[in-house]
């Protein structure tokens, strides 16, 4: 019996030196590359580490140094100089089961194609890493990060797991393109619902805080956002640029704050911008809102040839549509101001008051196309109830038949210029006079128009102008028709009698100035060329008596 204790002994002692022999052993650069060869070569990950370190002043912790971790023939999910893995005695029962996973100074890849992990952790803590996100969508990338995630149950699909507390900052981070420094952002995970309950960022040499959520559907509730001294220049157009508010199925927008923003793309650029939109949600290319209220300026905005100085825009939004407060602006060496509504069932633009005083507007070249060209769908009508014009200069720089109108004044009231989304003047009156015009290098002084229209035609009831000795009076009726049939009555009383031959009729075989009676019809297109349309006929008689009689027919004097 005495040699069977001291038997035992032996072997126990035997045991322990081999237990300890392994311990040991396992902690050399041989025991590390034959367990990681043994855990490849029995699993499905590609395990690689250069030597594992336990210390009995830490009894529960084992660390890597130097660790690969990845799927077989795929890029390593894990690069890490150190891994520090906290066991617990939960590993008696679970032993995938840690109580907490350190990564330092590494490479974490967050790919749909790394789940499921086959281990989990009541702690995943991260120490000056690198995140990637491939194949994800987000195109996210970040450095410097530290942070943790409780508890981390990764799975298939889900890197961070369906339930989990996020706390993590980063150094740098870029999400689909947009950079952003010194990063910080706290949440929650609940199955496929993200609570971002702090956000902030230095980002475009400005910066960014807020907290949103985002739901399982996809969609995003922003709560609160605030983007202070942005300054950014993007290679997107401004619809492009803005495009990404368009992808996600919906965002809804409690409250964004921008102050003192500078933005700028090839044809685009917004400088000193300040804006407060609430209560708004963007869905489908679309919005909806209850009691939405936006409000903006700037000291600068340009969109193609759009040019806008110290814009002031206030709104508020509604189920029937967008109420227009206020609308002013420096623009072209002058100022606009309007106030109305927009109304969603019928897309229907119907301003209350319009007022353009000061501008020294040039028509772009081709004005007359544009002016056929049907508007967007959800610009059905425009309408003026009531509209002023104060000493403006309109320029049309046409080479065939340039004119211009100085110091042009005006009022008018319930002028329709767009229906069923094309231009014209579909309904109202307005007068208009100025102080001098120029029509095709004819001067005139005092040019006035007053007209009125409806569904069937615009009617010209007075249409005059000084010659250098005398005067024009007219008359004319455009029809609504798409042939936009015009008849014009002129009359001249002491005139240049060649005062017609730059406005298109041949020149006559009297001279002189004199009085001349015009009657003359054609269809005034954007888009054809009105001679061929034109039948007519002139008399004139000059201060000697001589008088001719002529007949066009079209375009060409018989």
């Amino acid at each position: 019996m005495k040699f069977l204790g001291k038997l035992i002994i032996w072997l126990l002692i035997a045991l322990l030196l081999v237990i300890l022999a392994f311990y040991f052993l396992l902690q050399t650069r041989w025991g590390a590359r034959h367990i990681s060869q043994w855990l490849s070569d029995n699993t499905s990950w590609q395990v690689k580490f250069d030597a594992m370190d336990h210390r009995f002043s830490s009894p529960s912790h084992i660390l890597l140094q130097n660790v690969t971790f990845g799927r077989d023939g795929k890029p390593a999910t894990l690069v890490a100089k150190t891994v520090d893995i906290g066991l617990s005695s939960r590993q008696i029962t679970d032993p995938l089961h840690v109580d907490t996973i350190l990564l330092q100074d590494g490479t974490l890849n967050l790919s749909p194609s790394t789940a499921p992990l086959p281990f989990v952790a009541d702690r995943l803590q991260l120490s000056n890493m690198a995140l990637n996100s491939p194949e994800t969508g987000w195109e996210l990338s970040a450095q410097r990060v530290s942070g943790g995630v409780m508890p981390w149950a990764p799975e298939a699909g889900n890197v961070l797991g369906k339930k989990a507390r996020i706390q993590m900052s980063a150094g740098s981070l870029a999400l689909n393109g947009v950079p952003a420094t010194n990063v910080l952002i706290e949440g929650d995970i609940n199955n496929d619902e993200v609570t971002l309950t702090t956000v902030g960022a230095d980002m475009a040499r400005g910066s960014l805080t807020g907290n949103a959520r985002r739901n399982a559907d996809g969609s995003w509730v922003v709560d609160n956002l605030r983007l202070n001294d942005i300054r950014m220049q993007s290679d997107k157009s401004l619809l492009d640029f803005l495009a990404p508010l368009t992808t996600v199925p919906s965002l809804q927008i409690g409250r964004l704050d921008v102050t003192d923003a500078r933005l700028q793309g090839p044809d685009w650029a917004v400088t000193d911008l300040d804006l407060n939109l609430r209560n708004l949600t963007l869905s489908q290319g679309g919005w909806q809102s209850s009691d939405g209220k936006l409000s903006l300026n700037a000291s600068e905005f340009i969109y193609g040839s759009l040019h806008l100085l110290d814009p002031i825009l206030n709104a508020e939004f509604s189920p029937q549509g967008i109420a227009l407060r206020q609308f002013t602006s420096r623009w072209e060496g002058g100022m606009v101001r309007s106030s109305g509504n927009w109304l969603r069932d019928a897309n229907a633009l119907v301003l209350d008051d319009a007022v353009f005083a000061g501008l020294e507007y040039t028509l772009p070249e081709n004005w007359k196309t544009l002016w056929m060209e049907q508007l967007p769908p959800w610009l059905q009508s425009v309408t003026l109830k009531k509209f002023g014009a104060s000493r403006n200069l309109i320029i049309d720089i046409d080479p065939a038949f340039p004119w211009q109108i100085t110091a042009l004044d005006g009022y008018g009231a319930n002028l329709q210029l767009v229906k069923n989304r094309q231009w014209g003047v579909w309904g109202g009156s307005a007068t208009l006079n100025g102080a001098a015009a120029t029509f095709n290098r004819v001067d005139v002084r005092r040019p006035s128009m007053t007209l009125n229209a409806d569904a069937s035609q615009v009617n010209i009831s007075e249409l005059s102008a000084f010659t250098e000795k005398g005067i024009l009076e007219a008359t004319a009726t455009v029809s609504q028709q798409p042939q936009r049939q015009t008849r014009v009555t002129l009359n001249g009383r002491g005139v240049p009698l060649n005062v017609l031959q730059q406005w298109g009729w041949p020149a006559l075989p009297i001279d002189g100035d004199g009085n001349v009676q015009l009657t003359a019809s054609g269809n005034v297109q954007a888009d054809a060329p009105l001679k061929p349309t034109v039948n007519g006929q002139l008399h004139a008689v000059n201060m000697d008596k001589k008088e001719v009689t002529q007949q066009m027919l079209g375009g060409v004097v018989k």
